[in-house]
């Protein structure tokens, strides 16, 4: 055998260790549950025999049969609520056999290579992540994910070393109790085919310790006591259903502490026993492969935080941010020495091949992440509509400039700042803004009172916009539709992962007055909106990027000090006295 075989076998006995110390604790908490009813039968027999008689053994027996009764009834009540509890299941796309045959055919084969069973379904998740999940409780079998498992993707069959039960129905049986392979969105458009089959290798191994009965039934003990202290901490119950379901999530938490130990060190056992299983396969390819993932990882973040957040913001969602991350990436590789060389793997395979219709899945992606990141409506509608990467300077960027341009001066109209001096005192000017930052006072007067004022009018039109989850929209108040990827998350906020804190007043007002200047820039020294791939949106002076604007705008901003900011102002050809276009 060799020091692989020994390594993985090792680790398995320790997952298999573990489940059984998970299982004991179950046992244990069963029997203390029975202890009174045990003991209330000894009591019973023994009168039956005509031992322990007399009235004072008779009050004895009748008081532990009722404290029997009401445990059995509250473990019951436990049992119940833990049971019917739905595990919380990550929001994916599903993706069927017939949509990406050779997809389902790259992870058959991996799961044939490593003798493990393959899972039951692929699904797509907009995150640079890989895992299996299990969606075997009847719950989720009833709710959006039961499509993963009764359509062509519930067809995947065993690998070789797997006994199948007889029977025609067998098959679908088996493969119903796999998990579901989920698979990152931008793996498939960032990674080449090969990459993707080493870096899913050690994923799908653990296919292997999930079928085993014992880790199997470990995990599906501790989902149902998650889902009961998540059920029990969801809002809207009355007294008669929240008390019980209260103290039914009161008892799950008691479990899941004495449990959560043996739980983590079950799951790092079944890791490193599944990561020796897939040395087996493409080991020399992984480790190219993992400079790959964190690669890709680093483009996907810049993406959003830059890139899609600014769109979200105006309503709109871009609807290729798969696509859009390749070119965030090969922008990476141009500008980072560490990173070249990465590019030049773009003449292969990609892995979004493997997919039918990959501008349907990507689109998909993006709005799931969209909803996931920003928490958008869960379809397009008024107010929420797809864009375009060709159409992003114009439907995003100068739409953003111009609202957060015509924001600042409602702003400054509320707080009776008058107009500079113009031809027309009454349009919006660029001087009106330096002249209000720089004068009397410094900046430590009307430069907070703008800011203050600015960060009020966000927050007011961010609670009042409906993109953010208005009824009208199908957002987070819409009371979750049947077909929501989002509805076994329950009834808690979105967006679940938030890309960014709050901004202060002053990012915002800084944020606004080179808005500002972009605007005027455009309309008077014929500069244009663009797309930064890294960055986001973008000046573009004769075709260039200026990204010289930050430090002049900060500099007006924090210090009053106008002195920089007209200086760039003269540099590019920007006249601040003109008036500029606002939405």
């Amino acid at each position: 055998m060799s020091g692989t075989d020994v390594g993985e076998e090792l680790g398995a006995r320790a997952a298999q260790a573990r489940a059984l110390a998970l299982l004991r604790i179950r046992s244990r908490a069963l029997a203390v549950a029975i202890l009174p009813a045990a003991v209330a039968v000894v009591l019973f027999a023994a009168d039956a025999q005509g031992h322990l008689a007399g009235p004072a053994w008779d009050a004895v027996r009748w008081t532990v049969l009722g404290v029997a009764v009401v445990v059995l009834l509250v473990t019951v009540l436990v049992a119940v609520s833990v049971a019917r509890a739905r595990p919380a299941m990550s929001p994916t796309v599903p993706v069927s056999e017939e949509g990406a045959p050779d997809l389902y055919r790259l992870v058959r084969d991996l799961a044939d290579r490593l003798d493990v069973p393959a899972p039951s379904a692929v699904a797509l998740t907009p995150d640079c992540d890989s895992w299996l999940e299990d969606r075997t409780h009847r719950a989720l079998r009833k709710g959006p994910g039961a499509a993963l498992r009764k359509g062509p993707g519930a067809a995947l069959r065993k690998g070789p070393g797997v006994s199948l039960p007889k029977g025609p129905e067998a098959p679908a049986e088996a493969a119903d109790t796999a998990p579901v392979l989920v698979i990152g969105s931008p793996f498939l458009w960032w990674m080449r085919v090969a990459e993707l089959r080493a870096v899913l290798a050690p994923v799908v191994a653990g296919t292997g310790p999930s079928a085993h009965p014992d880790i199997a039934a470990a995990r599906r003990f501790v989902r149902g006591l998650d889902a009961a202290i998540a059920d029990a901490a969801a809002p809207g119950r009355g007294p008669v259903r929240g008390a019980p379901l209260a103290f039914a999530g009161w008892v799950a938490r008691l479990l899941l502490r004495a449990c959560r130990g043996h739980a983590a060190e079950m799951e790092r056992c079944v890791a490193a026993a599944a990561s020796m299983r897939a040395q087996t396969v493409d080991y020399g390819l992984r480790i190219a492969a993992q400079e790959q993932v964190g690669l890709a990882y680093a483009g996907w973040d810049r993406l959003l935080t830059r890139v899609a957040l600014p769109a979200w913001r105006m309503g709109r969602w871009p609807s290729r941010l798969d696509a859009g991350v390749v070119s965030a990436l090969t922008e990476l590789s141009r500008r980072d020495r560490l990173a070249d060389g990465f590019a030049l793997r773009l003449g292969e395979r990609p892995a979004c091949d493997l997919l039918e219709e990959p501008g349907a899945a990507d689109e998909a992606a993006s709005l799931l992440a969209a909803r996931l990141f920003h928490g958008g409506p869960a379809e397009s509608g008024p107010g929420w509509a797809p864009v375009d990467w060709q159409q992003y300077p114009d439907e995003v960027v100068d739409r953003k400039w111009r609202s957060e341009a015509a924001r600042l001066h409602r702003v400054l109209d509320t707080l009776g700042v008058p107009r500079a001096s113009a031809a027309d005192p009454a349009v919006p000017t660029l001087a009106r803004v330096m002249e209000h930052l720089s004068g009397p006072g410094g900046p430590g007067g009307p430069g907070e009172a703008l800011a203050a004022g600015i960060g009020a009018a966000v927050a007011r039109e961010e609670a009042e916009a409906p993109v953010h989850g208005g009824p009208e929209q199908g957002g987070p108040g819409h009371g979750g539709a049947a077909d929501d990827p989002l509805d076994l998350w329950g009834p808690g906020p979105l967006p679940l992962f938030p890309l960014q804190p709050p901004r202060t007043g002053t990012e915002l007002l800084a944020d606004h007055v080179a808005a500002m200047v972009c605007c005027a820039a455009v309309d008077t020294a014929g500069a244009a909106p663009g797309l930064d791939w890294l960055d986001g949106p973008a000046l573009l002076v004769g075709g260039e990027r200026r990204a010289d604007l930050a430090a002049p705008v900060l500099s007006l901003v924090e210090d009053g000090d106008p002195d920089p900011l007209l200086n760039w102002l003269a540099e590019v050809g920007v006249r601040s006295d003109k008036p500029v276009r606002l939405v």
